[in-house]
């Protein structure tokens, strides 16, 4: 090996810890905001985890394109092209083990994650159904009465109203064609699929209002599938579905 390239490994050796120092008093958020939910507590890390394996392996990609690019190249003055290797057998089950590996790790950790998220607990303490429908939501407060629903529209995308700090169950669900109920900052998704109930439960942690959309193409106005997630304070949530009870809205 040249002295030429023996100094550059020795300068990407030297750089790639201070890359990855500088990173670990604060792992970025990654266009997410910690704490939003209880989802969010279960989901950040794993997205963090898969956005750093994936720049750790971009990384070691780039230099292994590069490497022979720069350093094995076909010499200026050199009568004969460098060395041609067919095959290399530990190189070839190392490319095999170390992508099993990444791939058994995410795999373990998704797994645990979303057994967390899923889970069905009685420690609920409200209960709201979320319907899909082309092309809106109906959000139905079973609290207030079976006739406490709010029905959207594309022109006037409906809100849905969540107690700060308590558990909601959503009861999940479609008349027509598979929508996907999806609240971006809370890192939640779930499919509303038509015969089928699935439930999710969460604890948004945050007041504000957070922005909600359909994420399966779903039809024509797809696009217009929105929603608003208004976290409010639980008098406010009360006061609300007082407002609702007994009315369709």
């Amino acid at each position: 090996m040249s002295l030429k390239a023996l100094k550059f490994l020795r300068g990407l050796l030297l750089l790639s810890p201070a890359f990855l120092l500088t990173g670990c008093s604060k792992v970025s958020g990654l266009g997410f905001e910690e704490g939003l939910s209880s989802v969010n507590d279960q989901s950040l890390s794993l997205w963090q985890g898969a956005w750093i394996a994936a720049g750790v392996v971009g990384v070691f990609t780039l230099i292994l394109i590069l490497w022979p690019a720069f350093f094995h190249r076909l010499k200026k003055d050199s009568p004969e092209f460098p060395k041609q290797t067919q095959y290399n057998i530990p190189v070839e089950v190392l490319y095999t083990i170390i992508p099993f590996i990444i791939v058994a790790v995410l795999f373990y950790f998704t797994a645990q994650k979303q057994t967390v998220i899923t889970a069905k607990t009685d420690t609920y303490k409200h209960e709201i159904t979320v319907e899909g429908i082309q092309w809106s939501w109906q959000f139905g407060y079973p609290a207030a009465g079976p006739d406490a629903v709010v029905t959207g529209t594309p022109a006037q995308p409906p809100v849905l109203y969540v107690p700060l700090g308590e558990r909601v169950r959503y009861t999940i669900t479609a008349n027509d064609v598979i929508h996907g109920f999806w609240i971006p900052a809370f890192m939640i998704q779930i499919q509303n699929i038509p015969g089928v109930t699935n439930y999710l439960e969460f604890t948004a942690n945050k007041l504000g209002d957070f922005p909600g959309r359909c994420n399966i193409l779903c039809g024509r106005n797809h696009s217009q599938m929105l929603f608003t997630v208004r976290v409010v304070t639980p008098a406010q949530y009360q006061a609300y579905l007082e407002t609702i009870k007994g009315n369709g809205a």
